[in-house]
């Protein structure tokens, strides 16, 4: 039985790298074929198409790499065409993902997608697409579930996968001694992004907010599995001048021993929530797509700890207002033991609270994506020309 995967983030990566082996367990004779990276290759996904090579952002940014994406497109409907699968698994990524739904859906294939787009956000006329090419939606935050039922798209709630992964379990001496730090310091993360656009247009005021910050403190740069040799060689040279900048592949790590971090807008800010790192949302795009969406944004909030907890539990500083200055006037409270300090922590315990009280008991999320998934394919083979967007109903 051949399933499609495709994911093309690092957080997706690493969710369809957890969700490729509980499906083996359930299904011993699936095979795996799509897009990926290394950590899903690793798992047994069949690479037709390197991650890596489609994680762009932005609007401005897609049209500019769109004659490559379409060629990384091309491949995996050819492949699909090929192997007629007997299910897909898209993860995240809507805009590429959305356009393979309606290929997948020609081709009366089911389509399971992972990750909901911010829909309720943002882009709500996309709900057409989702209730015309997806048959079921499995979402990561409570309130989505509702959202989609009310729009007649079958959805799921699982929980959020980060909930389920336990706090990092090396020691601060252990940690010191991996990277080469400095355990008399303090240590500050700098979470610019995954994907190497979103480090050149946020590491930059990132490392000048440490420089003014200054060498008191260790700064720790996490940086995604995803980019590639370049990409990373061109990271280095861009901290090059900035030794206190410690480069290391353990994000999780990373936030667990910082005393505060800076996090770009995305699921590390998720992450931080649930390990309790206090931190400044940070988030810049170019002027065409900022323009774009911020006309279309009906949401007070852009970090998702302030949307889970309908308050402002961590700064946002967005755009024009996302200046070294004005990160360091944010951070240093919250480096110093204080009031604000310890309300931040307390408003990222109750959103963790919410992450976690919300979940199913008895099994991971994964595990539950992964049931789900053999249920599909049981009605499936059930019925293997169901009318389609039957499942969607």
């Amino acid at each position: 039985m051949k399933i499609f995967l495709s994911a093309g983030e690092a957080s997706g990566e690493l969710y369809g790298a957890q969700l490729i082996p509980a499906l083996k367990t359930l299904l011993p004779d699936a095979s795996f074929f799509g897009m990926g990276g290394r950590r899903m290759e690793s798992a047994g996904l069949r690479r037709i198409v390197h991650a890596e090579d489609v994680a762009v952002m932005g609007l401005s940014e897609v049209v500019r790499h769109l004659p490559r994406l379409y060629g990384e497109f091309r491949k995996l409907k050819a492949g699909i065409q090929q192997e007629r699968p007997a299910l897909a698994i898209l993860i995240d990524l809507p805009d590429f993902h959305f356009k393979l739904a309606e290929e997948l859906h020609r081709l009366g294939i089911p389509v399971l997608f992972f990750i909901s787009p911010q829909l309720w956000a943002w882009k709500k006329h996309r709900i057409r697409t989702v209730q015309k090419y997806v048959d079921r939606m499995v979402v990561i935050f409570p309130f989505e579930e509702q959202y989609y039922r009310e729009r007649g798209v079958h959805a799921d709630y699982i929980g959020h996968p980060l909930a389920d992964l336990p706090l990092p379990g090396s020691s601060r001496e252990s940690f010191a001694s991996q990277y080469n730090l400095d355990q008399s310091k303090e240590w500050i993360g700098l979470l610019p992004g995954s994907r190497i656009r979103e480090i050149r247009q946020n590491l930059p005021t990132m490392i000048a907010a440490a420089q003014e910050l200054g060498d008191q403190y260790q700064y720790l740069l996490p940086l995604a599995p995803t980019l590639t040799p370049a990409q990373r060689a061109s990271v280095n040279a861009m901290i090059a001048a900035s030794p206190n900048i410690h480069l290391l592949d353990d994000a999780r790590g990373a936030l667990h021993h910082a005393r505060a971090s800076i996090v770009a807008s995305g699921t590390a800010t998720v992450e931080a929530a649930l390990i309790g790192n206090p931190f400044v949302v940070v988030y810049r795009v170019s002027r065409i797509t900022f323009a774009i969406v911020s006309r279309m944004v009906k949401v007070p909030f852009i970090a998702m700890a302030n949307i889970i907890a309908n308050h402002r539990v961590v700064p946002e500083l967005i755009q024009q207002d996302f200046t070294a200055a004005n990160v360091v006037a944010h951070l240093r409270p919250m480096l110093d033991d204080g009031a604000t300090r310890t309300a931040t922590i307390d408003g990222l315990r109750e959103v963790a609270d919410r992450l976690h009280a919300d979940r199913c008991s008895g099994s991971t999320a994964i595990e539950r994506l992964a049931q789900i998934t053999a249920t599909m394919l049981s009605t499936t083979t059930e019925s293997p020309n169901p009318p389609l967007g039957v499942l969607s109903r």
